[in-house]
């Protein structure tokens, strides 16, 4: 990987902050955005973004990386509290809280670098970025989970566990609070607890794919079980912005496949997409179970960019013991609204932005195959 943030430093350098600050809105808008002064006796998330930047610099262990992975750390530190001037409200009595920051965040970093507003920075990279704001807080909490072995080994399909503590530790140092050394300690016990499931520096690895899928969609399952394989056909589940590339995918790779698409069924019923979509739905399902009482590979084409709408399907395809492979097509987003345009039904840009707002990009723990399919 050849990529590096430009603002990050170089071994023994200190950061531009002030040309930070200048470059991006976005952390200007944490200028005065206040945190709660037991936990954050710093001042508000500007101070403190600054200092978790500090501190995370000052670490050996960050050091030690090579460029790129330093300059993904630096920048999920500098993006880890995003949302927190949009999520930041006084309870009543008086304390001052951020619910839902690193999910928001995680959301607002990935629109932020996908719409080419930090440069061109690679899908990989971007989505390392992305989770590693997503799960900042993992490693204070991950005890208090109902299944921490879980917790572990599912964020260690698509992050570098050792990486994440670190950034954990700089957020953890980077803060004026009494209770700084339990929350350091909290950290180890993380560290301990990956490195147990050995997955703290490389991804937890399966014996099957259907070892994985039972795993993650089970409860007080054990990673190690490996199920009897009886799956005889399977459903190729498309996930991407419209413009993508999904009907080129399918010309290219599945054309001989049969489908279930929503736009054509939506087009077939003659309902707007902006009506509503209940019996475009329910259509779209009852073509959807015909296929699948038959045992019949086939295609469910529609944009699926929420994990909940994606696992809604995958329950109905598992219901009927299929194989389920998600393939998450992405562009650029210059290209997308280049494509917008020349559709034969363009969407209008605001809903286009909207829906690059919602997206969550699919991760392995959802089906039993997942398949990134990068266009241009």
């Amino acid at each position: 990987m050849n990529w590096t943030y430009k603002y990050c430093p170089e071994v023994g350098q200190n950061f531009d902050w002030e040309a930070i600050t200048a470059a991006y809105t976005w952390v200007q808008k944490l200028k005065n955005t206040p945190q709660d002064p037991i936990y954050h006796a710093e001042g508000d998330v500007y101070i403190h973004t600054r200092m978790v930047l500090e501190e995370l610099i000052g670490l050996k262990e960050w050091q030690e990386l090579g460029e790129t992975e330093r300059s993904i750390l630096f920048l999920a530190a500098l993006m880890h509290d995003i949302a927190k001037p949009i999520c930041t409200v006084e309870e009543e009595n008086g304390r001052i809280s951020s619910p839902h920051h690193a999910v928001r965040g995680a959301k607002l970093a990935r629109n932020l670098i996908f719409r080419e507003k930090l440069g061109n920075i690679p899908f990989k990279i971007r989505e390392q970025v992305v989770d590693l704001v997503r799960y900042h807080g993992l490693p204070l909490w991950i005890m208090e989970k109902q299944e921490p072995e879980k917790g572990v080994i599912k964020v260690s399909q698509t992050l570098n566990l050792r990486h994440l503590a670190l950034l954990a530790e700089a957020d953890v140092k980077g803060r004026i609070c009494e209770d700084q050394e339990d929350m350091l300690e909290r950290i180890e016990f993380f560290r301990e607890l990956a490195k147990e499931q050995k997955c703290y520096e490389t991804p937890f690895v399966f014996e099957t794919d259907l070892a994985q899928f039972a795993y993650f969609s089970t409860q007080n399952s054990s990673p190690l079980y490996i199920p009897f394989d009886n799956l005889t056909f399977e459903v190729i589940l498309l996930a991407g912005l419209p413009g993508s590339g999904k009907n080129t995918w399918i010309t290219d790779n599945a054309h001989d496949l049969p489908q279930v698409c929503m736009d054509d069924i939506r087009r077939e019923l003659k309902i707007s997409p902006k009506a509503n979509q209940g019996r475009v739905i329910q259509e779209s399902q009852e073509r959807a179970k015909i296929l699948l009482r038959k045992k019949q590979s086939f295609i469910w084409n529609a944009t699926n960019l929420t994990k909940q709408r994606r696992q809604k399907l995958v329950n109905l395809f598992t219901t009927y013991k299929a194989r389920v492979k998600i393939v998450y097509i992405e562009t650029p987003y210059s290209t997308l609204l280049q494509r917008n345009k020349s559709r034969q039904h363009p969407i209008p840009p605001r809903v286009l932005e909207r829906f690059t707002h919602s997206l969550e990009v699919p991760k392995p723990d959802e089906a039993h195959q997942l398949i990134y399919y990068l266009s241009h």
